[in-house]
């Protein structure tokens, strides 16, 4: 009687992304960075320090005698952007942080991500210059050095046209701006975000280097 071999089957199981330890170092902890205000805890029945309390009992119970330490991040009320970005820029994660160092020089910062260079009047993606127009980098720019504040369609075109431009814009003309700019941010399109009603904003982003940038407290749990 043949005998067939069977081929094993591969596991197709997902597992966790580790990243490489460096060679003669070792692995003592790890961070685990939480986006989530008080107000999306409150909704799911939970607050923040009921949220710690259980991770570090899950710790304690995986790993008996592990040590834990928590923060949480604080930001000003009203500011935007994605609850663990802030979280990352508040608490000085090194990858966070190092897109937001002002006295670099933009040549040699590899890797991905989004440099608004002022100076040389251009923005980087991902290492590549991206073809924004003259009136597109302007916006760009208003709304990064206005870091934080919601700037209107009215106040956009007051700063910048002149009063004698042949061209100067409406409120839908300045959206249709800010949509073609959107675009050719790719990936990173939702740093300029839409106050509905109001205009638009630029908020802190661990992936753009912005000048002056600030980090929000961190405070203990």
């Amino acid at each position: 009687m043949a005998v067939t071999k069977l081929s094993p089957v591969p596991d197709e199981t997902p597992r966790p992304s580790v990243t490489a330890v460096p060679r003669e170092t070792r692995a003592r902890g790890f961070a685990l960075y939480v986006g989530i205000d008080e107000a999306a805890a409150a909704a799911n029945g939970i607050d923040l320090t009921q949220i710690v309390t259980a991770l570090r009992n899950l710790t304690a119970e995986l790993a008996p005698g592990a040590e834990t330490y928590a923060a949480v991040a604080l930001a000003p009320s009203g500011s935007g952007g994605r609850d663990v970005d802030v979280v990352r820029l508040a608490l000085q994660e090194p990858s966070a942080v190092a897109r937001h160092r002002t006295d670099e020089d933009p040549d040699s910062m590899e890797g991905t991500g989004v440099i608004v260079d002022i100076s040389r009047k251009r923005v980087v993606i991902d290492d590549e210059v991206a073809p924004l127009t003259f009136k597109e980098f302007e916006l760009i720019q208003y709304l990064v050095t206005h870091k934080g504040q919601t700037i209107s369609r009215a106040e956009i075109i007051r700063s910048l046209w002149r009063a004698d431009d042949v061209d100067i814009p409406n409120d839908r003309t300045i959206d249709v701006h800010v949509r073609r700019l959107r675009s050719k941010l790719s990936r990173f399109e939702d740093i300029v975000r839409t106050v509905r009603g109001e205009g638009y904003r630029f908020d802190e982003h661990p992936d753009v280097t912005i000048l002056f940038a600030s980090a929000p407290s961190p405070d203990v749990f």
